[in-house]
């Protein structure tokens, strides 16, 4: 789980405590002072992070506190090693660089900051940190740099540290921490029918991103049923495969985003995103690169789930697209038959622009 430090040492006094009650209020997991006094009235439930300039001593009596010392070389790591204490590392070389990946290894806590803007000594470190038991947290700037160190290497950095302007920054910085994509329950749905529906428009979603194996994106003519479409991750003849791509279905159809929202197929556009979903259910975000729309004869798929809710998908009328089963099973869409099972999803929610409203609408 992802967590946020909140620096309040530069925060201006009379805004101070508007920030902390903000972050005991956003449940982040830490504060961090330079005066023990302001740590000292927090909940137990934030964790107090009490930050020293480089030689400072720390207090006899930290209360509880997780003492973070600035560290210039590997001199001042030594002397950390075996204390429960943090480093702060600037890396700005090469030199200091290799001290936040020794630091990152070596103890439960390393904050680092970075002076250059390019992600890749943040990528360094946290690969040499992959295996380590310690946090590593990564300072960050503004809002927008939070979202993007989370991304870093796929899983980013544990924890982020964020000096706010204000309340409203630490709440936003929370909001970030929990914009994960939860699991979905996948249900195994039942064909009933396949048939040929003549010609007419179908989309292709080219994501920037790499799909697994067992992994597509849930598509379907009904806001209540979807089925799991297949990437085009597995080899196909004739033609390479495009890792990235799911030929989704017919340009009215719905897919799954975050957040519980739907689109569209029509609707989709380079920068927007749809939910990756795996044959386990595992969800996550994926961006569009784009999407293609183009005129191909196609087939409607109807099948129904063990409860009864019908599901619909229309797709191309093509061997090479595909769809998955149980257990992550690739099944090409024309070889379909009655009784075979697919993957999907059911939703109890109809749909408003998207939105889930419990509202009575009646789709066939």
């Amino acid at each position: 789980m992802k967590f946020a430090w909140i620096d309040v040492r530069q925060v201006p006094h009379d805004r101070l405590e508007g920030v902390v009650d903000a972050a005991v209020h956003a449940r982040v997991r830490g504060v961090v002072a330079a005066d023990p006094a302001v740590l000292a009235p927090l909940p137990p439930t934030v964790t107090r992070v009490l930050l020293l300039p480089d030689g400072t001593p720390p207090p006899e009596d930290a209360q509880g506190a997780v003492v973070a010392q600035v560290v210039h070389d590997e001199d001042g790591l030594h002397a950390l090693s075996g204390t429960g204490r943090a480093a702060f590392v600037e890396v700005r070389d090469d030199r200091t660089l290799r001290l936040a990946c020794l630091a990152a290894v070596k103890l439960p806590h390393t904050v680092v900051s970075f002076t250059d803007p390019t992600k890749i000594p943040l990528e360094i470190v946290i690969a040499a940190a992959d295996r380590a038991e310690g946090e590593l947290i990564c300072v960050c700037a503004d809002l927008e740099e939070v979202g993007i160190v989370l991304d870093v290497l796929e899983h980013g950095s544990d924890g982020v540290m964020l000096a706010p302007r204000n309340a409203d920054d630490v709440f936003g910085v929370q909001r970030l921490m929990e914009a994960t994509t939860p699991p979905l329950e996948l249900t195994t749905l039942t064909v009933e029918s396949v048939v040929h529906s003549g010609l007419g428009d179908r989309v292709c979603v080219d994501t920037c991103t790499h799909f697994e194996e067992d992994e597509g994106i849930l598509v379907g003519s009904f806001s209540t049923g979807f089925v799991l479409c297949c990437s085009e991750t597995h080899p196909l003849p004739y033609m390479p495969t495009r890792p990235f791509r799911v030929n989704a279905g017919a340009l009215h159809s719905y897919v799954m985003g975050p957040d519980n929202r739907t689109n569209y197929l029509s609707e989709l556009r380079s920068g927007g995103t749809v939910l990756a979903v795996n044959a386990e259910g595992r969800t996550r975000r994926v961006v569009v690169g784009r999407a293609k729309l183009e005129s191909r004869p196609l087939l409607t798929i109807t099948a129904h789930s063990p409860e009864g809710v019908q599901v619909s998908l229309i797709v191309q009328d093509d061997w090479h697209v595909r769809v998955l089963g149980p257990g992550g099973k690739v099944l090409n869409v024309t070889e379909l038959e009655s009784g075979h099972e697919l993957l999907g999803y059911v939703a109890t929610d109809q749909r408003h622009v998207g939105y889930p409203i419990g509202e009575f609408c009646r789709e066939s």
